[in-house]
Order: C-alpha cells, then sequence, then structure tokens
C-alpha cells in the first residue's frame, strides 16, 4: 500500500511511501452534541472504532514558484510558472467534476505561503469503522488517483 495513515487527535495524518505528509483526513463525526465536550466524544468514537461514511481530505494543490521574497526572474520564466499552473488547476478541475465531489475550498498553506491546498470532501460507499487500517483501504482509491493524475 503506498498510504498510511497515523491518527493525531482527532484526525489522520496520511503518509506517502517515501514517509512524507502527503495531506490529511478529517473524519466526519456527524453532529457533537454538546460541543463543549467535542474532543471527549470523538476520542471516544476513535477508541470504539464507530463507522462513519465519510469525511474531508486535505492535499497540497499548487506552489506557484513566484512568491518568494528573493524572486529575481524574467517575465518568460513568470509566464512559464502561470501556465504550468494553469494546466496543473486544469487537472484539479477535471477531477473534481470526475470524482463528483460536493464541496472543495481552497486556501494558503499554512506552512508555505507560495503554495496553496485545497480540502474536498469524501464520500464512502457503506460506513467505515474509525480505524486506521479501515480508512485507509477505503481512501488508497483517491489518494491513487491522485497520484496517478499527477496531482500529489
Amino acid at each position: 500500500m503506498l498510504w498510511k495513515l497515523e491518527s493525531d487527535a482527532d484526525f489522520f495524518r496520511i503518509y506517502d511511501s517515501k514517509k512524507l505528509i502527503a495531506g490529511y483526513f478529517d473524519p466526519d463525526y456527524g453532529d457533537i452534541f454538546p460541543k463543549e465536550n467535542y474532543e471527549e466524544i470523538t476520542a471516544s468514537m476513535m477508541k470504539n472504532h464507530d463507522l462513519i461514511l465519510g469525511g474531508m481530505i486535505m492535499v497540497p494543490l499548487v506552489k506557484f514558484g513566484l512568491f518568494d521574497t528573493d524572486l529575481d526572474v524574467s517575465i518568460s520564466d513568470v509566464e512559464k510558472n502561470v501556465i504550468r499552473v494553469n494546466t496543473h488547476l486544469q487537472k484539479w478541475k477535471n477531477f473534481l467534476s470526475e470524482t463528483k465531489t460536493r464541496f472543495h475550498s481552497v486556501r494558503i498553506s499554512h506552512t508555505d505561503q507560495d503554495m496553496l491546498t485545497i480540502t474536498f470532501d469524501v464520500r464512502f460507499s457503506k460506513p467505515v469503522p474509525l480505524d486506521k487500517t479501515s480508512l485507509q483501504n477505503e481512501l488508497s482509491p483517491t489518494m491513487d488517483l491522485l497520484q496517478k493524475l499527477e496531482l500529489l
């Protein structure tokens, strides 16, 4: 398997085959009530391997190669980067359309101001236990597709 999940509080880190962080998976725990007990309730759900129907995946969207404080390039270099970024964004638009993704959000990466991240929803075909092996098996086709399409 190319992907490994590791639990980190109420979400999972997704690692690639080189043991580098490829993204994050945030399970959809449903409506948690009361809200002030969120941490205890989600911890209990994880411990009991409660069933979930999906969640959110966050992965890098695109690195611009332009927003560096030491940037000193020609207009041609800027154009090449803009064309590369546009081509990459078209691949993402196709992925979102083909996978019938209902929701996505793009943000500036919290670790790299030159990179955008994308968060999108993943719905499972059946309820899946909140354990890393089951979730890994369920998320691998999506992660494999992202890699195949050269989006990671």
